[in-house]
């Protein structure tokens, strides 16, 4: 028993170290890796490789990632220095945590393999060769542990099958059988004896673990439902859309427009609350949106000294995928709550539907496409006048599978 929690806690410690470079590597690609490289490159922004060494310290880099802006007014040389060096601003992540910023900066310490920069492959290359650099691969010592842990199997099925065998001869001796009790073995005849309970447990023990698996592997591939963040101002979605009506394009003027419903400005904001100075919650909200645009209620003035309320966007598809808002609300005549949900019953927005491939795909064979007094329509009604004879038609059946509808 001994052997075996020496085994198990060796497999925790060795997934814990997965899931730390993991979580690192993911945060980059998810935050960082738009304009940044992990190497010397520029993209956007410089390349990151020894990044730590040029910036004054860890605790530095963290309060730069989280407020660029608010280290560059407070006079800090460095920042300055940074900003000089490029015209491109940095984006704030305030959202971000320290542990979180520490994962990543572990990964740029450390990257793949496949993508270390040449000379840090060459470096490796030598010591290798060498006398060695004195450090130990990841994956060397992950074989190592891995390793371990197979020899302790080993080794406890071993220990086990010898206490069987002397069990078995006290047992011939005696003419007694043995229970075991505390081992493996009474484990198993308690299984045996109370069937009906072991499958229960087994069965909600693999019910168990597949759904966790499901969401781990979902969350792996960048599968959000239900993610919501906390906003910098306390928008609900329940009073504006569903209370007091206001229609969804009134804010997000570009949903019927473009490809993005885009952000709201706060000037949108303003048109009521130049007079609704105080909400259900109070003054405290509708103040952040006053000290965003710098504007003072009293005088009804503005000033000079605006800022940019930093939201945390919700829905957010990869690069390799092409949606347009404009296409689905005008043409398709999709609702928004098909994909958004109910976001006139919402405090804070999150995100109601997967927005996985399958979920469109599915969405796609399944919507008919309003072709009726539809101008987007009217030519191909004009070519061919038949092409439907009334028939519903769906997604599917005029190309909204094709790979290079979404992907180009």
């Amino acid at each position: 028993m001994r052997l075996a929690s020496i085994l198990f806690s060796s497999l925790i410690l060795l997934s814990s170290f997965g899931a730390v470079a993991q979580d690192g590597e993911k945060l980059f690609k998810q935050n960082c890796s738009s304009c940044h490289r992990i190497d010397d490159q520029k993209v956007v922004g410089p390349g990151l490789a020894g990044i730590e060494d040029r910036a004054p310290s860890r605790e530095w880099i963290v309060k730069w990632v989280q407020d660029p802006d608010g280290m560059v007014a407070s006079g800090d040389e460095y920042a300055n220095t940074i900003k000089d060096f490029s015209p491109t601003a940095m984006t704030a992540f305030g959202y971000l945590e320290e542990a979180q910023i520490f994962a990543i900066l572990d990964y740029i310490a450390n990257p793949p393999v496949e993508e270390a920069p040449a000379e840090v492959a060459d470096a490796g290359a030598g010591d290798a060769a060498g006398a060695g650099s004195g450090t130990l691969d990841e994956n060397v010592l992950r074989n190592i542990l891995i390793a371990i842990a197979a020899l302790l199997v080993v080794l406890v099925m071993i220990l086990s099958s010898v206490r069987k065998s002397l069990t078995k001869l006290v047992d011939a001796k005696t003419g007694e059988t043995t229970i075991e009790r505390g081992t493996l073995g009474s484990i198993g005849h308690w299984m045996n004896t109370h069937r009906g309970w072991t499958g229960v447990l087994l069965l909600v023990g693999t019910l168990a673990f597949l759904r966790w698996g499901v969401g781990y592997l979902m969350d792996e591939v960048g599968v959000y439902q239900g993610y919501q963040p906390e906003q910098p101002i306390n928008f609900s979605h329940k009073i504006h859309a569903g209370q007091n009506g206001i229609n969804c394009v009134y804010c997000h003027t570009s949903a019927e427009k473009g490809k993005t419903a885009g952000i709201p400005s706060l000037n949108v904001c303003m048109n009521c609350h130049t007079y609704v100075q105080e909400g259900p919650s109070g003054k405290t909200e509708i103040a952040k949106i006053y000290a965003a645009l710098d504007y003072d209620p009293a005088t009804q003035e503005y000033g000079d000294n605006p800022k940019p309320v930093e939201w945390v966007r919700v829905h957010n598809l990869p690069d390799l995928a092409y949606f347009n808002h404009s296409q689905h609300v005008v043409v398709g005549k999709i609702e928004c709550q098909e994909c958004h949900g109910a976001m006139e019953e919402m405090g804070v927005a999150n995100q109601h539907s997967p927005l996985t491939m399958g979920w469109c795909i599915n969405c796609h064979r399944e919507t008919s496409v309003q072709v009726a007094n539809n101008e987007y329509y009217e030519d191909l009604h004009e070519r061919t006048p038949d092409w439907h004879n009334g028939e519903a038609i769906t997604v599917e059946k005029i190309g909204g599978l094709e790979c290079a509808k979404c992907h180009y």
